[in-house]
């Protein structure tokens, strides 16, 4: 399976699981089994972005990196310290 594919079944299951939360809400389900559903959500969507992440590391970054133009490394650099910042 390709890695795009990995990350697209990642993505839908989280979406499906979001329509179920959702649908819980609007039920008023139980509190404590909407917030397992939800991080389900979150769990799927953690994955997808690791595996996107990864994805871009091998591609993208891995190219810039072995270039020569230094001004796009530091522009890579510094892109993968902002998504570190927003993730943590």
């Amino acid at each position: 399976m390709t890695e795009d594919k990995k990350i697209l079944i990642s993505l839908k299951k989280a979406q499906s699981h979001l329509g179920n939360v959702i649908k819980m809400l609007e039920d008023k389900k139980y509190c404590v089994d909407i917030l397992q559903q939800n991080l389900a959500v979150m769990g799927l969507l953690k994955a997808a972005n690791n595996q996107i992440l990864a994805r871009h590391l091998r591609s993208c970054f891995a190219t810039a990196l072995s270039g020569k133009d230094k001004k796009k490394k530091e522009r890579m650099i510094e892109e993968v310290v902002q998504i570190n910042k927003i993730i943590n």
